[in-house]
């Protein structure tokens, strides 16, 4: 768990690549912000601290910048598309606004609109272009950016590139990219170089023709079965070209059969539909732009009537696990990654999986599951069904404005206090602020609930009541036991607090009054001195 730095902490950090500092008394300007995060990202994270001098003495002058820092960081996460965390801290006074940025994904560097940022020194400036090679060769040789010998222009599908131009253009609200060639866009993005076409151009825009002579197995092949049964396909539809030849086809089928679930929790009417477009789009995006290429076998989208599965060659990117794969990224395909960022798509290839994970708890179903994925293939399966119709009326309570301040961890924490999960330890630095804004509520040490307003709100007031009942009557019972085994001694205050170590000196004292007054206990002495036993009639 990740420990919070106090402010004595932050004026001895030492400034320069990994932590930035800004007074920024009133000022509020998110691009210059977006600057500074982008290079803290690209040179392997750190702090923009606002609200203390960069001089040294560093002084705590205060900050009001970003006056809803949870706005904040969502924009800047969508900017940046790697992690973002904040902390607040009121120091005499007055406050100072950490942001943490995470390190920039294995084999790619950060960029917003105005180009990728990196320090040198103290110095802001653009990537200069040898680093970018050297972020580029991190991950290995890219086979994506090789050239294919023998391809040309011909073998490229203008319908393809038409459609990449477009996404492009509206992304850019650039006139300029409409206008131009076919030839211009393809060597503008990379797909084509000096040296001739790319595989990425083959993948991305390749004809028919082309992927069968070049790279057949370059395929995404979509399957719709009503059963789990073995044979053939109730439909079956296959994508021997360019992905920018069918970016909207395979939605399109899926939802050919995309039922509508409906939903009455008191007083809310929910209709959720079996398949999320946006989810469907980002797992098929994600196999196209990561699985190996070099491997034979296609991606196959197959839809079943409750869930979706996509299989794609190869297993997971170096570095990247089940374990991880919300926070780590690393492009297989880098050149085809470096393409789909210029129309918008490397937001989905990089924060794909975190938007997963986020719709699979907002709309109540299972969490995405890759049971089967092995070093040979990745093997994503999404669930369609609602499974728990309460969580639908609980995110409602909580409200579309403040869960648009949530990261994907805040999601999982509520998904697993709702089915009486056990939290891991990565989402611990979370809790602080659910408890804050009043999602959670801590009943013990490593102990934690839903508030009670939502356990209201789906009709399960009993279960939030014996979740902490339970726990304060399992604590009252560790407290008799103790003072049962020092039988005469007794124990005094501070030894009770070794039992409950997660409880401070007033929780403590009134569980012993609670059982004081159920004539369990009694005390003897006053002050420090007093000691608490067992009443030995009622309990033995």
């Amino acid at each position: 768990m990740r420990t919070r730095e106090t402010i004595e902490d932050l004026l001895n950090a030492k400034e320069g690549e990994n932590y930035q500092f800004k007074e920024w008394k009133t000022k509020d300007d998110l691009k210059e912000a977006a600057r500074i995060c982008c290079a803290l990202a690209n040179c392997g994270g750190g702090k923009l601290v606002l609200g203390v001098t960069d001089k040294r003495p560093r002084k705590v002058v205060g900050s009001t910048a970003f006056p809803q820092p949870e706005r904040t960081r969502a924009d800047l996460m969508s900017k940046l598309r790697v992690r973002v965390d904040f902390t607040l801290y009121e120091h005499e006074g007055k406050r100072v606004l950490v942001f943490d940025i995470a390190s920039r994904p294995i084999g790619l560097p950060v960029a917003i609109e105005s180009g990728a940022w990196w320090y040198h020194g103290d110095s802001l400036i653009l990537m200069p272009e040898e680093v970018r090679r050297a972020i580029y060769a991190e991950s290995g040789h890219d086979f994506s950016g090789d050239i294919c010998g023998g391809a040309s222009m011909q073998d490229l599908d203008p319908m393809a590139i038409e459609n990449f131009r477009s996404i492009w253009a509206s992304k850019k609200k650039s006139d300029r990219v409409r206008a131009m060639t076919d030839s211009q866009v393809l060597f503008d993005c990379g797909a084509v170089t000096d040296e001739g076409a790319t595989y990425a151009a083959l993948i991305l825009f390749g004809t028919r023709d082309a992927l069968r002579k070049y790279l057949p197995h370059a395929e995404v092949i979509f399957e719709y079965r009503s059963t789990n049964a073995a044979g053939p396909a109730q439909q079956r539809e296959e994508f021997p070209c360019g992905f920018f030849a069918f970016p909207d086809r395979i939605w399109e089928l899926v939802n050919l059969r995309n039922d509508l679930q409906n939903f009455n929790v008191g007083f809310f009417v929910f209709d959720v539909p079996t398949f999320n477009e946006l989810v469907v789009r980002e797992a098929v995006l994600n196999a196209v732009c990561h699985r190996n290429y070099q491997l034979g076998g296609s991606i196959f989208v197959r839809q079943y009537r409750d869930r979706l599965t996509v299989e794609s060659p190869g297993g997971f990117p170096y570095g990247v696990s089940v374990d991880n794969i919300l926070y780590k990224q690393a492009p297989r395909n880098r050149r085809i990654a470096e393409i789909l960022s210029l129309c918008g798509l490397v937001e989905r290839a990089g924060q794909g999986m975190n938007l997963m994970y986020e719709y699979s708890v907002r709309e109540a179903k299972a969490l995405p599951d890759f049971t089967r994925t092995d070093k040979f293939g990745v093997f994503l399966t999404l669930h369609g069904l609602v499974i728990a119709k309460g969580m639908l009326a609980l995110l409602e309570k909580i409200g579309n404005e403040q869960l648009k301040t949530f990261s994907t961890e805040d999601f999982l924490i509520i998904n697993a206090l709702f089915h009486q999960q056990s939290l891991d330890e990565s989402l611990l630095p979370r809790l602080e602020r659910l408890i804050d804004i009043g999602v959670v509520e801590r009943v013990a040490r490593k102990k934690y609930v839903l508030a009670r307003a939502f356990y209201d709100v789906v009709g399960k007031a009993g279960v939030h009541t014996r979740q902490v009942g339970l726990d304060r009557d399992t604590n009252k019972e560790l407290i008799l036991s103790h003072l049962k085994k020092n039988g005469e001694f007794g124990a005094p205050l501070k030894e009770l607090q070794q039992v409950l170590p997660g409880h401070n000196r007033s929780q403590i004292q009134v569980l012993l009054r609670e059982l004081k007054k159920a004539n369990r206990v009694s005390m003897e002495g006053k002050t420090s001195a007093a000691k608490w036993f067992i009443n030995q009639q009622r309990d033995n």
